[in-house]
């Protein structure tokens, strides 16, 4: 079956999360993706556990289910790049490939020879995209982070809790690595660009990725209604600013979601929770008028709608098209029945006869669909054979290689 990168070879020196992720994009779109790790140790992700990827025997193995998230479809070799003979390696390996991620801190890769000017001098169609907390550039372009970190300081989480006076109030994180991921994404976009610009002109160039920029351009919508209109974008928690009702309510077990987001939404969510009284009241017949008065409305509402099952809840409002949905734990989100039928969740199996659960790509081509043919390598389960197979190397060579720590 054909994919959309066939032929494009990707040499990933990345590790933990926006790299790994930008580059199991690749893999999953059909590229051929060389994952380069330090011999014994890997992906720092690997050691992220437990819980750990099983055996064949269902035994624990050394590998964290953290990092099997990230890297599907890829060829892991192990490669000292400290040693000059490892250099040489990833140079070797460079000149032969399209696109090259990494998210070394700035200046690191320049030691060895292998920063974007001097393989650019090999090679020059590389797509070289580089991935930091903070950009090559600038007074914190020194500085190490971590997701947790730019989305505080990139302002996500002074809009993401409950609000201050409220109990439990203050500011929280984003439950998964969401600034990583997105980083890993919008270096997605960028590697394409410029792989097509190459393949248009022969000319390579890098690429400057930062979490910050990542996290600064996902709040667009808070930033510029901040520099209209002078105020600052504050916490609601699970409600919004302009809509009532757009809540999570506690039902009789368990909790979900409601957004009627217009006033005839409101009138029919009135009619589907049988409060014929709250669709009449004056007070909240328009947008304004429950924005206004919602510390009024929301109390009654939540009074009401913990009188019934989520599943009563969710049949009445579907049957009068309000949007809604129940809160789902991560068993449940399996068990959906649209989950079930799109296949989000699929299994592959590993060259030590394990199982890897993994989520299915949301890329849903028509004529070059992603295929998932391969599940996370091994530490270094291919060394042997990329350096035969796209270095020519002998078997010897390898072998002596070996013998030296530098694969």
């Amino acid at each position: 079956m054909k994919s959309s990168l066939d032929g494009v070879r990707v040499l990933d020196l990345s590790r933990i999360l926006a790299g790994p992720w930008c580059a199991q994009n690749l893999a999953d779109l059909g590229a051929e993706v060389i994952k380069v790790e330090r011999p014994g140790v890997g992906d720092d992700t690997r050691s992220w556990g437990p819980p750990w990827l099983p055996d064949g025997e269902g035994e624990p193995t050394r590998d964290a289910t953290y990092y099997a998230s990230a890297n599907r479809g890829k060829r892991s070799v192990t490669l000292d790049i400290a040693s000059e003979e490892g250099q040489r390696i990833v140079r070797e390996l460079a000149a032969r490939s399209q696109i090259l991620i990494e998210n070394y801190k700035v200046g690191d890769l320049k030691r060895y020879g292998l920063d974007y000017e001097s393989l650019k001098a090999l090679n020059p169609a590389l797509v070289y995209c580089s991935i930091t907390g903070y950009g090559q550039d600038g007074p914190s372009a020194h500085k190490p982070g971590y997701d947790f970190i730019f989305q505080g300081i990139g302002g996500l989480m002074s809009i993401t809790g409950e609000r201050d006076e409220m109990p439990g109030g203050g500011p929280q994180k984003v439950g998964v690595a969401v600034i990583d991921m997105l980083t890993g994404m919008y270096a997605t976009v960028a590697v394409l660009a410029a792989l097509r610009h190459a393949e248009r002109t022969g000319e390579g160039q890098h690429i400057d990725m930062a979490l910050l920029d990542a996290v600064v351009a996902i709040g667009a919508t808070p930033i510029i209604s901040h520099k209209v209109t002078g105020n600052v974008p504050r916490r609601f928690g699970n409600a919004h600013a302009n809509m009532v009702p757009y809540h999570v309510f506690a039902t009789a077990d368990g909790h979900m979601i409601v957004a009627a987001g217009n006033d005839g939404q409101w009138q029919a969510y009135c009619r589907a929770i049988e409060r014929p009284d709250l669709a009449a009241d004056e007070r909240f017949a328009t947008g304004t008028g429950r924005i206004v008065h919602r510390d009024v409305l929301v109390p009654l509402l939540e009074d009401h709608m913990r009188t019934r099952e989520t599943a009563h809840w969710v049949g009445a409002l579907e049957r009068e098209g309000i949007p809604c949905g129940p809160i789902n734990d991560y068993a449940q989100v399996l068990a959906d029945p649209q989950v079930r039928h799109r296949g989000l969740q699929v299994d592959l199996r590993r060259g030590d006869g394990g199982v890897c659960p993994t989520v299915r790509s949301p890329l849903r081509l028509s004529a070059t669909p992603v295929q998932y043919d391969a599940a996370p390598p091994r530490l270094g389960e291919h060394t042997e054979s990329v350096l035969a197979q796209v270095l020519g190397m002998s078997a010897e060579r390898i072998a002596a290689l070996r013998g030296q720590g530098v694969v």
